[in-house]
């Protein structure tokens, strides 16, 4: 019965320390550095030239953009 039990245990022991690490690798790409202010220009003539915001809206977002 024991020689059974560790090969689960040891499944689970490494399972849950992949977890955790992977967990933590993501958090940590996700407080990256903020992106520039012409990188997000960038993205908001791409998602303008694809359709996804109007005239106005790419106006108004490029207007509170700059202003900050």
């Amino acid at each position: 019965m024991f020689a059974r039990r560790r090969p689960l245990l040891r499944a689970a022991a490494i399972g849950g320390g992949a977890y955790i690490a992977g967990k933590r690798r993501a958090e940590r790409s996700a407080a990256g550095a903020p992106q520039s202010v012409s990188d997000q220009l960038t993205q908001l003539d791409s998602l303008h030239a694809q359709g996804a915001l109007t005239d106005a809206e790419f106006a108004a977002a490029k207007s509170r953009l700059l202003a900050s």
